[in-house]
């Protein structure tokens, strides 16, 4: 099964644009605590691909022409709240400003 989805932006990038759409495996075995040194390991390969396309239409077309199963997640819409710095000072504010 595959999972395709655009991801979200980091904290750091503050433009409108997106980017490229990820098609990433779901894995198929559990991973496993390395005993020695304690770090997960897994046997299964396709959980380290990550292939990128520049629209959902390629990615889903690339999973039906692979024979893949797959799961489209659409991205959640951005939700802003505008707040101005003059807010802070307005008279009708619903705490006082303190100082």
């Amino acid at each position: 099964m595959a999972r395709i989805y655009l991801p979200a932006r980091n904290a750091m990038q503050a433009g409108q644009a997106k980017d490229q759409w990820v098609l990433e495996f779901e894995p198929e075995s559990p991973r496993q605590a390395e005993p020695l040194m304690g770090w997960t390991a897994s046997s299964d390969m396709r959980s380290q691909v990550r292939l990128r396309f520049s629209s959902k239409e390629e990615a889903m077309a690339y999973a039906s022409r692979a024979g893949l199963a797959y799961r489209v997640e659409e991205p959640k819409p951005a939700t802003r709240k505008v707040v101005s710095y003059s807010d802070n000072f307005r008279s009708g504010r619903p705490t006082p400003w303190s100082h």
